[in-house]
């Protein structure tokens, strides 16, 4: 079986495939067209979020057995179809739910203790003891909304700050002994930090509205290491303004690109943007959550593991 990768990605993943007996081809600079030429070839792919595998794609790759994406999501992928050729879809969420995790953590940590404002104070000469002074997570309720792997490991960090953790998903009996499964109600109610774990779906895009964040009966903070797509940035800076949102931590943002590695190629960018960029009530990081040395090899190995799973099943079905 031949499998061709799209993205440069740790090399466990190839050493990996082909001590599984796979013929492992790498092309991480051909256009699509180019690679859909030949891509009749293959029996699998490995990509992250070079670009988009679509029908098109799809149709073309004519052996196609699996899909591996090196990433929690497979929003860049079109499932339905994949799933009606019979092209087994492999995620790896395992692999950094524990880095997302942590910087959700770090992030709000973070911002409650204005450690960025007064560490670009301090540079400038500035020592404002008063002016950052912090607030603590202790007694704080966080509402968690995907209670899937990056929310159950967020969850899970919580547990030594004395917080309550609740959670709502659309999946059915998903709490566990770190978050109570409750209904949106009654997140709406409780919240003071809201973290959005969610995949981006159709029911997920533009979720974060006005209507939304009018729901919440406190004025709240809110996490975002999912998907930017999640969050109307001109409705929450609305929110922030108003102090509806008393501050926000975003990892990703509504403009980025599919491939989540161009954003300031737009030299126009959108005004509300330029608010939260000025915003000393907006942490911000490049899409990083998940981008850790040792998620690297988490992913990786993932993969691996899982390609493994299905060859086994594969090569059963065969006999």
């Amino acid at each position: 079986m031949k499998v061709l990768l799209l993205d440069t990605n740790h090399k466990r993943i190839i050493d990996g495939l082909q001590s599984l007996g796979l013929i492992c081809d790498e092309d991480y600079t051909s256009s699509k067209e180019k690679i859909e030429e030949n891509i009749h070839t293959y029996d699998g792919i490995v990509i992250r979020s070079r670009f988009k595998i679509d029908k098109i794609f799809i149709d073309k790759a004519t052996n196609l057995k699996f899909i591996a994406r090196v990433g929690a999501g497979l929003e860049s992928i079109d499932e339905d179809y994949a799933n009606k050729k019979n092209i087994q879809l492999i995620a790896a969420p395992e692999g950094n739910r524990n880095a997302v995790g942590e910087h959700a953590l770090g992030m709000i940590l973070a911002l409650f203790n204005k450690i960025k404002k007064a560490d670009n104070e301090i540079r400038k000469g500035k020592w404002l003891r008063e002016d950052n002074r912090g607030v603590e997570l202790e007694g704080k309720t966080i509402g968690i909304i995907g209670y899937g792997n990056m929310g159950k490991s967020f969850a899970k960090k919580l547990k030594g700050f004395d917080c309550e953790v609740i959670c709502y998903d659309i999946k059915e009996n998903v709490g566990d002994e770190n978050a109570r499964q409750v209904s949106l109600e009654e997140l709406f109610e409780r919240t003071d930090v809201l973290s959005l774990h969610t995949p981006q779906t159709e029911l997920t895009k533009k979720m974060v509205n006005n209507t939304f964040i009018n729901k919440f009966k406190k004025h709240f903070y809110i996490i975002n290491t999912a998907r930017g797509s999640a969050i109307v940035t001109e409705n929450l800076v609305e929110a922030l303004k108003s102090n509806k949102i008393l501050g926000a931590c975003l990892d990703v943002l509504e403009y980025e690109k599919s491939s989540f590695e161009n954003f300031f190629t737009d030299k126009n960018l959108p005004e509300a943007f330029q608010y939260l960029i000025n915003s000393d009530k907006v942490l911000m990081s490049p899409h990083v959550a998940g981008w850790t040395v040792e998620s690297k090899f988490k992913l990786a190995d993932t993969i691996v593991k899982k390609v493994s799973i299905f060859l086994d099943q594969h090569r059963s079905i065969k006999k």
